[in-house]
């Protein structure tokens, strides 16, 4: 039986998920969208509060758990993986969200987000990504840009920037998407489909932090060019973009993908790349995931839906199964067996194998 299918379906509006809180972004922030949208989705699948919970860590995006009605925990700087892993070992009845930021989680909280991704936790991670430290004023991120003057890097920031949907694809996510804080209804799409899914679901946000790196988006974000500078993904169908969809993605010499216009050297849609997003290896959407702008279109949508063992259930399973073989444990017994250690003043100690 899934967690999703223990969950009781409840009859609730999204203002309904929302707590007596006042909410305390800045004005014009793009965390206000991803809240909105959150709330539409728990109350589109019926979630009921009592049965969910977000964890977060620290940043202004981990402020998020405080304006739901649901349970909620603000943790420490990057450790919201951590302390959701331990959670969902505990308790398989809950649905479990983590929210984390760009520096909140690929930065101090890097290892503890591997490991909740290889081990394909039921859990969903939803990182907000504006490419800067908002909380503590505007220094540099593990998603910044080359050369970006910030408080913390006046001359221009040095080392590549990470992208986040090919870090969670080199950890082996079953889910990998991303979508836009001002795409409303794409980013509800997407946020369902990371719901529904079983497993760990990793979805980057792109966010507008509009007072420390305002417009890091704005080429996929502004109405009047967003179509030219984005790319839709959808399983089975071309990879196709453009005001007037006349452009795609097809594969050239060296796996090098290309952007190419229809018409132009006999090119058609058969020329293109297919997306898959359930192909057995992440190999198509990793590449996928390496598309930047401005060389390419950057793609949005579900880059990876696939299934495989997830690591709660087989840690529970292990524990039935060790437990009809050989009985309940016994702590105490464990606590003074036969391995230990006789300390007595003036003397050596002396080891009871």
């Amino acid at each position: 039986m899934t967690v999703a299918a223990t969950l009781p379906v409840v009859s609730l509006q999204p203002k309904d998920y929302a707590s007596d809180a006042e909410v305390r972004w800045c004005p014009g922030c793009g965390d206000y969208s991803i809240l909105a949208q959150l709330k539409k989705v728990l109350s589109t699948l019926g979630r009921d509060p009592d049965r969910t919970v977000f964890i977060s860590g620290i940043g202004c995006s981990s402020r998020l758990p405080y304006y739901l009605s649901t349970y909620g925990l603000h943790g420490i700087h990057g450790r919201a993986p951590a302390i959701a892993s331990g959670l969902r070992l505990v308790r398989q009845d809950l649905e479990i969200w983590v929210i984390t930021g760009d520096g909140d989680g690929l930065s101090i909280g890097g290892n503890h987000l591997l490991h909740a991704i290889r081990r394909n936790l039921n859990i969903k991670i939803l990182m907000f990504n504006n490419r800067i430290y908002g909380l503590t004023k505007g220094q540099v991120s593990p998603t910044s840009e080359m050369n970006k003057k910030t408080v913390s890097t006046p001359h221009g920031s040095v080392g590549a920037m990470i992208s986040p949907c090919s870090f969670a694809l080199g950890c082996e996510a079953t889910f990998v998407a991303r979508s836009v804080d001002m795409i409303p209804n794409h980013l509800q799409y997407v946020l369902e489909r990371a719901a529904r899914h079983e497993g760990v679901a990793f979805v980057e946000i792109y966010q507008n932090c509009n007072i420390f790196n305002d417009g890091a988006f704005q080429h996929a974000t502004d109405r009047e060019i967003r179509d030219d500078n984005l790319i839709e993904l959808s399983h089975g169908k071309a990879l196709i973009f453009g005001r007037n969809q006349d452009r795609g993605i097809r594969l050239g010499s060296g796996y090098r993908p290309e952007v190419v216009r229809f018409g132009e050297n006999g090119v058609s849609i058969y020329d293109l790349l297919i997306h898959d997003e359930r192909a057995p290896a992440p190999a198509l959407a990793f590449l996928l995931s390496r598309l930047q702008y401005p060389e390419f279109p950057e793609p949005i949508g579900v880059f990876r839906d696939v299934q495989a063992p997830i690591y709660d259930r087989l840690i529970h399973e292990q524990v039935q199964r060790l437990t009809a073989e050989k009985g309940p444990g016994d702590l105490q017994k464990l606590m003074y067996g036969p391995e230990t250690w006789e300390v007595r003043a003036g003397e050596e100690p002396v080891f009871h194998g």
